[in-house]
């Protein structure tokens, strides 16, 4: 899951994409207006997390701006002032969620989960398929009761396929949404971690649909 993080502050930038790296989440963090609206504009988002006072262009005109050109992708808002007025703008904007400074990380991340979580329309924070729970509060995951170990990169792509269960998903959206952005996979390096994933939660999970990508089915199919 890729989450956009816009901050001007860079301590508070540099620590919500950490913690949210931490929990299994590829983020990209930029610190002024333009530049968010510029790659919320041409790239695709699982999430954003986006602060109000922003140089350049502020927060809110960036979310209009985004809303208007047709980019759905779920937006938490930041902000250090917590009037109802301000609240109510920014859900009049777009928003999806407000978290008012200072917050605890742990709440960002719950909530950031949540949205992320209903973008996909998924209510419950296990997603499940096929003997396989996937708790996106622990990034632990279990086949039958037992506790599959998987490494970050695994974990991203079994979410990510989860999360849109019974959709194919294609090579190039999973490159962009599971690798970080500086990083240029192999051709065969995602076939390779597919594989791997295979193995550790069952072979009948994750389904090739050769020329088009990978699918987890749903429990129908």
């Amino acid at each position: 899951m890729r989450v956009l993080v816009v901050e001007d502050e860079e301590r508070i930038r540099s620590d919500v994409a950490a913690h949210l790296e931490a929990v299994g989440y590829v983020t990209r963090g930029v610190g002024d207006g333009e530049t968010a609206w510029f790659l919320g504009d041409t790239e695709d988002f699982d999430a954003v997390v986006l602060d109000i006072g922003l140089p350049k262009v502020d927060g809110l005109t960036v979310l209009r701006r985004w809303r208007d050109n047709g980019r759905d992708m779920p937006v938490l808002i930041l902000t250090a002032r917590g009037s109802w007025s301000e609240r109510v703008e920014g859900i009049d904007a777009g928003a999806d969620d407000y978290l008012i400074k200072p917050f605890r990380m742990e709440e960002l991340i719950a909530r950031v989960r949540a949205l992320i979580r209903r973008a996909a329309g998924k209510s419950s924070p296990v997603l499940a398929a096929h003997g396989i729970s996937l708790d996106t509060r622990r990034a632990r995951v279990s086949v039958q009761g037992v506790v599959v170990p998987l490494s970050p990169l695994e974990y991203r792509l079994l979410s990510y396929l989860m999360h849109h269960r019974g959709r194919v998903v294609s090579r190039a959206e999973l490159v962009e949404h599971i690798y970080h952005a500086d990083v240029e996979p192999d051709s065969n390096a995602l076939e390779v971690l597919v594989g791997r994933v295979r193995r550790k939660v069952g072979t009948q999970v994750v389904e090739t649909r050769r020329g088009h990508g990978y699918l987890v089915p749903s429990e129908e199919t």
